[in-house]
């Protein structure tokens, strides 16, 4: 296997498990609404800047900025800096799902360090880190 599809076995083991414990404490969201929603800038975000970061299109993106205002998960806000633009805001309801994502990432991690050691984890996260140095265009 090549090393892209070697790190997205992984990261998608982990996205369905998150997902997963999101939805058994209750709160329903798909997993294309939580890759949108996990993207919104503490400030807001415009939704031309959500469709590039979650690599949809616009078209998309509104759809489920659409579903996920109906389910109260994020609000849209005039944006202050340009009067006819908008802003994605999550709400208090989405960010109580926070800790619940956090804490599932945290057992997943341990399970994982648990199997590979802690030296291996610990070269991982720093090899990874460093890749995002050259491959992140949010960095």
């Amino acid at each position: 296997m090549n090393t892209g599809l070697l790190l997205y076995i992984p990261y998608r083991h982990l996205e369905n498990r998150v997902i997963d414990a999101i939805r058994a404490a209750g709160f329903e969201v798909t997993l294309a609404q939580a890759r949108l929603l996990q993207r919104i800038n503490p400030g807001g975000s415009r939704l031309t800047e959500l469709a590039e970061a979650a690599q949809v299109t616009k078209q998309t993106a509104g759809f489920l900025v659409d579903q996920l205002e109906k389910a109260g998960y994020v609000r849209r806000a005039p944006d202050p800096r340009d009067g006819r633009a908008r802003l994605i805001h999550a709400t208090d309801k989405a960010r109580e799902a926070a800790p619940v994502a956090e804490a599932e990432i945290a057992r997943i991690e341990a399970e994982w360090e648990q199997h590979v050691g802690k030296r291996r984890m610990t070269q991982l996260r720093e090899t990874l880190e460093k890749l995002c140095e050259i491959t992140d265009p949010y960095r």
